[in-house]
């Protein structure tokens, strides 16, 4: 009984103590588990990243920001678009720049809020000099001098030559509409007027698609539009393209001329939108988000939905975007002002 009692309380023991080895363990590689975890979180356990669009739903900037967010996907989890339209971007921007510096939010920045807005505006919400991080690039779109087809006839204009030599015959008879004071139309207009040396009337709107109107219904004369907007009517021939702004012609009008081949060689505009996160971002965070998004850009397949919008990825690093902005920003000072354009 002695013996046998033994053994079993041996037995018992041994049991137990195994079962303990068995917990000590279990308890260690859970310990090791967290561990991990909490030094290299995976993508599931992130938060989103959130994109703002300053700018209104379903209009190009927000086409194309869905477009990155889609591709970028697999490289940084899910991006969540958030449209914050108004004051001409300053809005959504100024969420942005006021946002915590670790990547989680960023927003789209375009020639009118980071370039114009602060020279147009008498009270800015931000700084577009210091309060954000540049990522990259997205686009840079070519706009063009459309002239309505049938007034153009009638004025015997088939080329910027006979445009400025009209408008030099008889000032202030021809005008230019915009889609308001201090639009990228406004003051490519107002470029124009001062490069040609002509006296012509700006006629601003509220907006771009009623400007557009106005000059298909020949309430105006010409207007100075993005090529995306513009193109369907060019090619139904309703607008004549003069001359595109642009350094180099566009692919998508081959035979139109820049208006510095036409004669103004100090002329040139464009837009852009690129993609920024607040100042203060960590720099390796900065260099994540631009890979993705550059990634994404060389995408053959995104390429070819961009061209279809008749805009060009333009994938750059945040060093060469930040001095993009920092010289549009520059440049455009003397343009507002040159103009008198001011939003108070």
């Amino acid at each position: 009984m002695l013996d046998s009692r033994h053994g079993f309380t041996a037995t018992r023991f041994f049991n137990f103590n195994g079962i303990a080895m068995k917990r000590n363990a279990l308890i260690a590689l859970t310990a090791l588990l967290s561990l991990t975890c909490l030094s290299a979180p995976s993508l599931a356990q992130e938060k989103p990243v959130r994109l703002i669009v300053p700018f209104s739903a379903g209009g190009p900037i927000d086409v194309t920001a869905r477009i990155l967010a889609e591709g970028v996907r697999d490289a940084l989890g899910p991006v969540i678009i958030e449209n914050k339209p108004g004051a001409g971007g300053n809005i959504g921007s100024d969420l942005v720049a006021k946002a915590a510096p670790d990547g989680t939010t960023i927003g789209v920045a375009t020639l009118a809020s980071h370039a114009v807005n602060p020279w147009l505006y008498k009270n800015m919400p931000f700084n577009a000099a210091t309060d954000f991080e540049p990522i990259t690039l997205m686009v840079r779109v070519p706009n063009v001098l459309v002239i309505n087809t049938d007034l153009a006839k009638q004025r015997n204009i088939a080329t910027l030559a006979d445009l400025i030599d009209y408008a030099k015959k008889n000032p202030g008879k021809l005008n230019y509409g915009s889609g308001g004071n201090g639009s990228g139309g406004h003051l490519a207009g107002e470029m124009f007027k001062r490069e040609a040396g002509v006296d012509i009337v700006h006629v601003p709107y509220n907006g771009g698609a009623p400007a557009q109107l106005a000059l298909l219904s020949g309430q105006i004369d010409f207007t100075f539009d993005n090529l995306a907007t513009a193109s369907p009517n060019i090619r139904s021939g309703k607008l004549t393209a003069l001359a595109v702004t642009t350094a180099k012609r566009s692919s998508e009008l081959p035979n139109v001329p820049t208006v510095k081949e036409a004669g103004l060689d100090n002329f040139e505009v464009d837009t852009w939108w690129g993609l920024v996160a607040p100042a203060g971002t960590p720099k390796d965070v900065i260099a994540k988000l631009n890979a993705a998004f550059t990634a994404t850009m060389r995408d053959p397949a995104v390429q070819k939905r961009f061209a279809g919008l008749l805009i060009e990825a333009s994938p750059t690093t945040p060093d060469a975007f930040g001095k993009l902005m920092r010289g549009e920003l520059t440049r455009y000072e003397a343009i507002v002002r040159n103009a008198g354009a001011r939003v108070d």
